[in-house]
């Protein structure tokens, strides 16, 4: 399976908008290990944007 597939998986899950056909074609061919691996990144590079936004908006405030 092509790695921005799974970025493109987890990305629609984060919003919470997936149509059932596509979401049961992902499931069925898309391995677990894999999927929870990207979903680790980008939790962890969101996390990462939103904190130096803050630190910024912070930092301007003050």
């Amino acid at each position: 399976m092509n790695p921005l597939r799974y970025v493109r998986m987890v990305a629609w899950s984060f919003f919470g908008i997936r149509r059932k056909a596509d979401y049961a074609s992902d499931v069925a061919s898309a391995r677990p290990v894999a999927v929870i691996a990207v979903a680790v990144v980008m939790t962890a590079m969101l996390v990462g944007v939103l904190a130096t936004v803050a630190r910024l908006a912070a930092h301007t405030i003050s």
